[in-house]
């Protein structure tokens, strides 16, 4: 009990470090993992370790196969939830770089690691390929808080996201089959019998995932299932899954939950984004769990064999010749340029998928007595833990180094997706800035990506935003949204994050109704609150640019847009063609000479009121 209870609230402390320091959980969980496993072995009175996973006799948690069942189930909840966040619209959007690192990169990785480790290691083809298989994956997991302070251009921040949740199921899809020909190729893996079983995995695996994905899916749009049963019912369902499908065909399990979730994910359900939830909350705590275990399950024997010199060759040669070369190859003929793709040739970090499955094969094949077997577990966590480490303590200062590193964050972010803030976010976009709206209202967010504006369905009160490395070049901060208690709650939840080069909201309609209130971080002026500016955006829809002839001319206008109702400056623009958000105490901007100009919402200025 106390083991069970101790991995639990290590784990969940290791995911809050890794929160608190902004890195990738895996890297705190297999420390800890390591630590009280096969480290602790080493100054324990009996030299047993303090959490022994399998039961010896006297000790462990999981008689017999107990953990390898453990481990597979835990998998398949993974990757059931990583199948749903895969969207055939994203796919098909991610651009030419992005699809070539999900094949020519994957081809690359799975052949060249295996041809390094088959001759550095002089293991056999077989279980060469297989640990080749394994380190395909990247993972979302830990890209992401690897990049997510670290300002890039938006293009290739989603790479790399990207990348990393497509290849996912691909690495899992790849190191399933190649296990199969393994375990029935009786020493060859072109056997007609390994053929039959490859067959019959793809078969039952697709056929299982497909089928009852439409079950659940037509099981909740008929309200069969109480809301309050939802979750459980698709945990359920998914291991069902995985365990009807495994028998009928061995290893398609994995094959069947991801089918089931990419089906799902690509339906119009009314409750997929609760049951997402649910299933990260879920993965959270299996992967604490898991990786812990796992890494305690690891003997010092075999740490020790692979404490050499061909380890440290083999992560030279996957780190700096096959990673860079798969990027080069899957960039050819792309808008990225130079530094770019080395940049996105350097992040690559191992993840979550990767070592789990290694564990549960290498596990098995162990049993099986398959000659060489013995090294893939310790070889892919050598890989995970060494890419991460490498990826999390180089990336920030690597990107300064080859020029990605964004000086200043000149992305602009509006929280509201309305009509006003649609029409100011598709002007500056048509002036070089990146901009991105944030809306709940899935209509205002479905308008503004209509207009080729970058838009997320999100609620400011999670904390989902600060996980999103598309955000990491944001340096302005709008709040346009008619709730003033909202647009303050972003101000102090995201200005440190967002707004570091300005933080501005709407002024509400109490400070426009007091003069001698002038909030600092008031927008376009202290008269306008969210009601006017909707009423003039009402009667006049567009935004207008007049020429500056200097600080009087300057002073003279923002006087008339005082007195109009329907002139609401906004911006100003230097001759340079950059953006300046307009606040509150507009009177302190002070033209520096020729061809500025006042951007303004609303009606134009007329000849008669605009001053000579």
């Amino acid at each position: 009990m106390l083991e069970l209870a101790g991995i639990i609230i290590l784990g969940i402390i290791a995911q809050w470090v890794a929160w608190r320091f902004k890195l990738p959980a895996i890297l705190p969980l297999i420390l800890i993992g390591l630590l009280v496993g096969p480290v602790s072995t080493l100054y324990t009175e009996d030299g047993s370790k303090l959490i022994e996973p399998i039961w010896n006799g006297e000790k462990g948690l999981f008689p017999g196969e107990g953990l390898y069942y453990f481990v597979s189930l835990a998998i398949s909840v993974i990757l059931f939830e990583g199948g749903l966040t895969l969207k055939r619209a994203e796919i098909s959007n991610v651009g030419p770089v992005i699809t070539k690192l999900i094949t020519i990169g994957t081809v690359v990785t799975f052949f060249g690691a295996g041809v390094a480790t088959h001759y550095i290691f002089g293991l056999t083809w077989q279980i060469s390929f297989l640990f080749s298989a394994l380190i395909i994956v990247t993972g979302p997991t830990v890209i992401t808080p690897i990049l997510r302070n670290i300002p890039l251009k938006k293009d290739v921040s989603a790479v790399l996201k990207w990348e990393g949740i497509l290849i996912d199921p691909i690495g899992a899809l790849v190191a399933v089959l190649v296990f199969e020909f393994i375990s029935v190729g009786e020493g060859s893996t072109f056997t007609q019998t390994a053929l039959i079983e490859f067959g019959k995995i793809l078969l039952f695996g697709t056929t299982f995932g497909f089928t009852f994905a439409h079950a659940l899916a037509f099981a909740i749009k008929k309200n069969f299932i109480p809301h309050y049963l939802l979750n459980v019912v698709s945990l359920s369902t998914v291991l069902l899954v995985y365990v009807e499908s495994d028998l009928f065909a061995h290893e398609s399990g994995l094959l069947a939950v991801v089918v089931m979730g990419m089906v799902m994910g690509n339906m119009n359900l009314p409750n997929l984004k609760e049951l997402l939830y649910f299933k990260e909350s879920l993965s959270v705590l299996l992967i604490s769990i898991l990786f812990i275990l796992l890494s305690a399950n690891i003997n010092i024997a075999d740490m020790e064999l692979i404490m050499n010199w061909n380890t440290v060759a083999l992560f030279a040669v996957v780190v700096f010749i096959i990673r860079p070369l798969g990027v080069f190859l899957s960039a050819q003929g792309s808008n990225l340029k130079l530094n770019e793709k080395l940049f996105i040739g350097w992040v690559g970090p191992r993840g979550i998928v990767a070592a789990g499955i290694a564990s549960l094969f290498g596990s098995k094949l162990l049993a099986k007595g398959e000659p060489g077997a013995e090294y893939i577990t310790p070889l892919v966590f050598m890989i995970v833990l060494g890419t991460v480490l490498l990826n999390a303590t180089t990336a920030r200062l690597f990107a300064k180094l080859v020029g990605v590193f964004l000086k200043k964050s000149e992305g602009i972010l509006i929280i509201g997706a309305s009509r006003l803030s649609r029409i100011i976010g598709n002007y500056l976009r048509k002036n070089n800035r990146h901009v991105v709206l944030i809306d709940n209202n899935q209509t205002n967010v479905d308008k503004a990506k209509k207009l080729g504006l970058d838009a997320i369905t999100a609620n400011i009160f999670s904390d989902t935003l600060t996980d999103n490395i598309e955000l990491n070049d944001m340096g302005y901060l709008m709040a346009l949204t008619g709730n003033s208690d909202i647009n303050k709650f972003a101000i102090d939840k995201f200005q440190k994050q967002f707004g570091e080069n300005g933080a501005f909201r709407l002024v509400n309609t109490e400070e426009v109704n007091n003069p001698d209130v002038n909030p600092k971080e008031g927008l376009f002026s202290h008269t306008d609150d969210f009601i006017k500016l909707m009423d003039t955006v009402r009667k006049y829809p567009a935004i207008h640019e007049i020429d500056l002839k200097d600080k009087a001319h300057y002073d003279s206008l923002i006087d008339i847009t005082q007195q109009e109702n329907d002139i609401i400056p906004v911006f100003t623009k230097s001759p340079n063609g950059s953006i300046e958000i307009m606040p509150a105490n507009s009177k302190d901007f002070e033209p520096k000479g020729d061809g500025y100009k006042l951007v303004y919402l609303g009606k134009r200025f007329s000849t008669e009121k605009e001053p000579s």
